[in-house]
């Protein structure tokens, strides 16, 4: 049987312990960004293009029937050559390699820009493929980003390349 002093004492000390938890869940305040910033986040998981070739009728003769493809494509894929640029300004500069022991795994980035909300010129262009010059794949846009907003880059082929989200 508890004694009226040990109930007592054991009372205090789980309000105590109550009262340390519910201040710590609540206070002090955490921001992750400050007030009048907005995020643009870059994430982009895309495999890279294969350099391909098309045999030629002799090579094709050498082959066994079975074996008789037209296209010689190596398992390797392509680097992806990535630019950001945040109201004329280069933010992101990169090459992504691609993953797995055979280098044909898909290229991963993800990178985070804090900017102030208001109106910003986003251009993003990408090239999946070296051997061709230029970028196969460019957005330009102007966005309106409210304070504590995300915008989110991404790719998806099946949605025409990069877009903003």
């Amino acid at each position: 049987m508890l004694k009226p002093a040990a109930i007592v004492g054991q009372v205090i000390l789980y309000g105590a312990f109550a009262a340390f938890i519910g201040y710590f869940a609540t206070s002090p305040k955490y921001r992750q960004i400050a007030d009048d910033v907005a995020l643009i986040k870059l994430s982009i998981s895309h495999l890279g293009d294969r350099e391909c070739r098309k045999r030629t009728p002799e090579e094709l003769q050498k082959l066994p029937p079975n074996m008789r493809a037209p296209m010689d494509c190596p398992r390797e894929r392509s680097d992806i050559n990535l630019e950001v640029d945040i109201d004329g300004q280069p933010a992101f500069r990169t090459v992504m390699h691609p993953t797995g022991v055979y280098k044909d795994g898909v290229s991963t980035v993800y990178k985070r820009f804090e900017v102030k909300a208001g109106s910003h010129q986003v251009a993003v262009r990408m090239n999946d493929n070296l051997v061709k010059p230029g970028f196969n794949f460019v957005k330009e846009e102007q966005v309106t980003l409210k304070p504590g907003q995300v915008m989110v880059i991404d790719f998806n082929p099946d949605r025409g390349g990069l877009f903003f989200k």
